[in-house]
């Protein structure tokens, strides 16, 4: 195994695993879409990325994080349902992007390239997904409960917006470490199909957390050494993969 292909499995299995767990909690609050019109924000920071030469989760690291700002203040402020928010502020991101983005480069913005990570980044994503990881496992019953009944969340003494805050941070976290995975378009996918065939087998909250994990790593380690053995892009393969397995959890949902 070589050193950039180990790399870059550490990578996918981090981003991967921790999407698909925060994915459980974007399931049950039907948000995991909100990851897609995150991912498309992701785009200019890409696109600076790729022109400018350095990594594109940097670059799209400060564009998700300023989308997220600005969807929790508004929500705030105006109790418009976030999915309405995020929607608003994909169009923007796409918009922003497709003004400069290079053409012969856009691939990558795209689709992701995780094959090209180096050390550092590596190193970056490990310790990021772990502190979301941290953060979400932390949060998780109380995040669940706030997911299921907000009011009922508040008249138990949880601060919801702190803990929106918490949520939506680790989202951002995981979108822009997403679109070296598998690019601006597919981030939903990152987390919501991993989550979905979780379900299906799942009868407990910690089994659908572990297993939704567990699916996510797996997708992300046969789709990049599949990317490895055949010169595809290694995004779409995760994706396929993953769906793969949500198509075989299906029966289990009968029972």
């Amino acid at each position: 195994m070589t050193n950039q292909l180990l790399l870059s499995l550490i990578s996918g299995i981090f981003i991967a695993g921790s999407a698909a767990y925060l994915g459980t909690l974007m399931l049950s609050k039907r948000m995991a879409v909100v990851a897609g019109p995150l991912g498309h924000l992701a785009l200019p920071g890409a696109a600076l990325a790729l022109i400018y030469g350095f990594s594109l989760y940097i670059g799209a690291f400060p564009f998700v994080i300023l989308g997220i700002l600005l969807i929790w203040g508004i929500e705030i402020r105006t109790r418009l349902p976030m999915e309405a928010l995020t929607a608003i502020v994909f169009a923007t991101g796409v918009a922003i992007a497709f003004l400069f983005l290079p053409i012969d480069k856009a691939e990558a913005a795209l689709i992701g390239d995780i094959s090209k990570v180096n050390a550092y980044e590596t190193v970056s994503a490990v310790i990021l997904c772990s502190v979301v990881l941290i953060a979400i496992n932390r949060s998780y019953s109380n995040l669940m409960l706030m997911n299921i009944n907000e009011d009922v969340a508040k008249i138990e003494g949880i601060s919801v917006k702190k803990y929106n805050l918490i949520y939506l941070a680790s989202i951002a976290i995981i979108v822009a470490l997403g679109v070296d995975l598998v690019g601006g378009l597919m981030t939903a996918a990152l987390v919501a199909i991993p989550a979905a065939a979780s379900r299906n087998f799942s009868k407990t909250l910690v089994q659908f957390g572990l297993l939704s994990g567990i699916f996510g790593v797996i997708s992300a380690v046969i789709g990049i050494i599949s990317a490895k053995l055949t010169g595809l892009p290694a995004g779409p393969l995760v994706i396929l993969t993953s769906t793969v397995i949500f198509l075989i959890s299906i029966p289990a949902s009968k029972n």
